[in-house]
């Protein structure tokens, strides 16, 4: 009950799907479609390092990752036999005392490559504030302040520390936010226009990006939020109608020539910087002349 949320602080997930569903036309839609999709409340050790493994990858490459860490720093569960005969020998996660024992170097070697010094720096800094027991405390912290706390760890950027906020945290408000999340917000939520007209996702577009959700969607915004993410995955693709099914193809192709037109903005700005330090004419040092004689009075 307790990974499910399905205690009494929170309401039924169907009743939220009615609540979204009145306020949000499109969703409503995706909600007949996709039924049962609900935020899990992991546990925020494994949460909190597995996002940390997750940024700028893949998840076949971050399943590695994590069972290469589990393998080497977690205790032995026992053995599963697969279908085909073979073995698994099953480790739960790492606790924080014994991640904090790792090196840069062995997490290297391991396959971690630039994450394996965020790993460490973050195991030390957690155990310093007081390990499991810390982070269980920021579930009953505001969102701002969880989300200023988990920043202060090293590899954990906004959409990362919204990521754990909202997937382990209890914080069912924290939107993360990236560049697809900002347009899909731009799309859908943005009456005034200011999504649109934003140059860049500075950190001010970044709340207001999540503030769109939390206005219309309410406390639980991030469970509304990861329904209508789980929509635009390909794979969940053909169970939604198909007048919303050409609404993300398009979308698809509005966002590649925008990516290719940023991609050749960022080329011209270098090339002109280039250009600039070029034809930039260089200062000739000052000669300077002999030192004058000192002359006896």
């Amino acid at each position: 009950r307790d990974y499910f949320h399905l205690g009494e602080e929170n309401p039924p997930l169907a009743d939220l799907y009615g609540t979204w569903a009145a306020v949000d036309p499109r969703l409503a839609e995706v909600a007949t479609r996709l039924p049962g999709i609900r935020v899990m409340r992991q546990t925020p050790v494994e949460c909190l390092f597995s996002f940390i493994c997750s940024s700028n990858n893949n998840i076949k490459r971050i399943e590695l990752m994590l069972g290469r860490l589990r393998e080497a720093y977690g205790r032995p569960l026992g053995t599963v036999i697969l279908p085909d005969g073979s073995a698994l020998a099953m480790h739960s996660f790492p606790t924080v005392d014994a991640l904090s024992r790792a090196t840069e170097a062995d997490l290297r070697e391991m396959g971690l490559g630039y994450r394996a010094k965020y790993i460490t720096a973050t195991a030390q800094l957690l155990k310093e504030r007081g390990g499991e027991a810390y982070l269980d405390d920021l579930r009953r912290r505001p969102r701002r302040e969880v989300h200023e706390a988990l920043i202060g760890f090293a590899g954990v950027g906004p959409k990362v520390a919204d990521c754990v906020a909202l997937f382990c945290l209890d914080q069912a408000d924290c939107i993360p936010v990236d560049v697809h999340v900002w347009r899909i917000a731009t799309r859908d939520y943005d009456a005034d226009g200011r999504l649109k007209a934003a140059k860049s996702l500075t950190p001010t577009i970044y709340e207001l990006v999540g503030d769109r959700f939390r206005e219309r969607f309410g406390r639980h915004a991030g469970w509304a939020h990861a329904l209508l993410f789980a929509a635009e995955l390909p794979r969940l693709r053909g169970r939604l109608p198909e007048h919303i099914v050409e609404e993300q193809l398009a979308f698809k192709e509005e966002e590649k020539r925008r990516k290719a037109e940023d991609k050749e903005r960022i080329k011209a700005e270098r090339l002109l910087r280039q250009q600039q330090k070029q034809e930039t004419p260089k200062k000739t040092p000052k000669k300077r002349g002999a030192p004058k004689k000192k002359t006896k009075g």
